[in-house]
């Protein structure tokens, strides 16, 4: 069945560490009009207003720096997702840095408050830090704790400011809920780059990551059945999807924090359409291409416009 979709945009880089996401998604319409793709055209495009002015300020918050910024896109993005939800449109997210991620699964547990959320998580990084764990400050490493309401105090390293606590406190509390989606309904794929605290998080809450080696091992359609079992208890799917899970030799290094030895451009298309294919997925995103970084010129974004054909295309069939 046909998905009613509407691409949502979101430049806000406000939590990485490295400049130039902000231009990611105008940077995937570029390779588009390149390439003479027409199917952007064909979906009405919404945006959520960036704060990124706030790089030009420095902030007080250091281990969740710019994290009063980040309030305001998190609440942004939990009205127009639960909005275009609730209208029953499907959001195909194009968006700068990761650390926005749980605005958006708040939109969708605000849509569905009663609904069990599956979330695919297909990254090089595990994103599970938190203000008290964090070695950089930067909150693109922990949008899934927001989701889930972990603090990680067994590993924690950071005194933090009553500020930031309540910062903190707030951003998990959007939309009314916390947490939005259980430890074990979230799965990893190609997860290889963590710290020691993420590892013990991962390890104490038991979340799966496929390593890129068990999807080529197994297969991915294999993989995908896994999954599909796992997440049977759940009534919605949301995706996940960071470019750095793909391996920069095969692509390019037009991403914040690249690490070798990642998927191929194949299989993350393999896997975003079977999970297109999904009757529950409900919503699918796509972060952290940034082409300045790009020493193949633009060539991060123009695989990602080919990994967005195909998740549009599924979509549509």
């Amino acid at each position: 069945m046909s998905k009613d979709i509407v691409l949502l945009i979101n430049r806000s880089e406000i939590t990485a560490g490295t400049r130039g996401a902000s231009l990611g998604p105008d940077a995937i319409f570029t390779a588009a009009r390149k390439n003479q793709k027409s199917f952007f055209v064909k979906y009405p495009i919404e945006e959520i207003k960036e704060v990124n002015y706030l790089l030009d300020r420095p902030t007080e918050y250091k281990f969740a720096k710019r994290i009063d910024g980040l309030l305001d896109v998190y609440n942004s993005l939990n009205d127009k997702v639960s909005t275009l939800l609730l209208n029953h449109k499907f959001p195909l997210v194009l968006a700068a840095d990761h650390g926005s991620a749980g605005g958006t699964l708040a939109g969708i547990k605000s849509a569905f408050p009663t609904k069990r959320i599956g979330i695919v998580w297909i990254d090089a990084h595990a994103d599970i830090h938190t203000p008290y764990t964090t070695p950089s400050g930067n909150i693109h490493g922990m949008p899934l704790a927001t989701v889930l309401n972990e603090d990680n105090l067994p590993c924690k390293l950071n005194e933090l400011s009553e500020d930031t606590i309540q910062y903190w406190e707030k951003l998990k509390q959007v939309g009314g809920i916390a947490p939005k989606a259980l430890a074990e309904d979230v799965v990893y794929i190609a997860v290889r780059d963590t710290e020691d605290q993420e590892n013990k998080i991962m390890e104490r809450l038991q979340m799966k990551n496929y390593p890129v080696a068990e999807v080529r091992a197994k297969g991915v359609s294999t993989i995908m059945n896994e999954i599909e079992t796992k997440l049977a208890d759940c009534d919605s799917i949301y995706v996940s999807f960071d470019v750095d899970s793909m391996d920069p030799d095969l692509t390019s290094h037009g991403t914040g924090t690249p690490v070798k030895n990642g998927l191929r451009p194949e299989e993350a298309n393999e896997i975003l359409t079977l999970l297109a294919k999904n009757e529950k997925t409900v919503c699918i995103e796509f972060v952290e291409v940034n082409p300045c970084l790009d020493e193949k010129v633009n060539k991060m974004a123009e695989v990602t416009m080919n990994l967005v054909e195909s998740v549009i295309n599924t979509l549509n069939d």
